[in-house]
């Protein structure tokens, strides 16, 4: 019975440490869908900061109506 026991906490103390370190991410796979764009147009590769379109998309209120991709250098003088 003592053994089932320290089973049981030993359990619930590996239950408790992993739902308490796990991370809560602020990227959310719903903008993806609601966007219909990549992780990637809001967010730099491997990383979950926020590049210009993550930043507009944050400030206007989760919409990117209105916002205008930065124009890429031609290459030519």
């Amino acid at each position: 019975m003592r053994r089932c026991f320290e089973i049981v906490v030993l359990a619930g103390f590996f239950t408790a440490a992993f739902y308490f370190t796990a991370a809560t991410g602020a990227a959310k796979p719903d903008y993806a869908r609601r966007t219909g764009k990549e992780c990637s147009f809001c967010h730099p590769a491997d990383s979950w900061n926020l590049n210009e379109a993550g930043k507009y998309y944050r400030d206007h209120h989760y919409s990117l109506q209105g916002y205008a991709p930065p124009a890429k250098p031609s290459g030519k003088s």
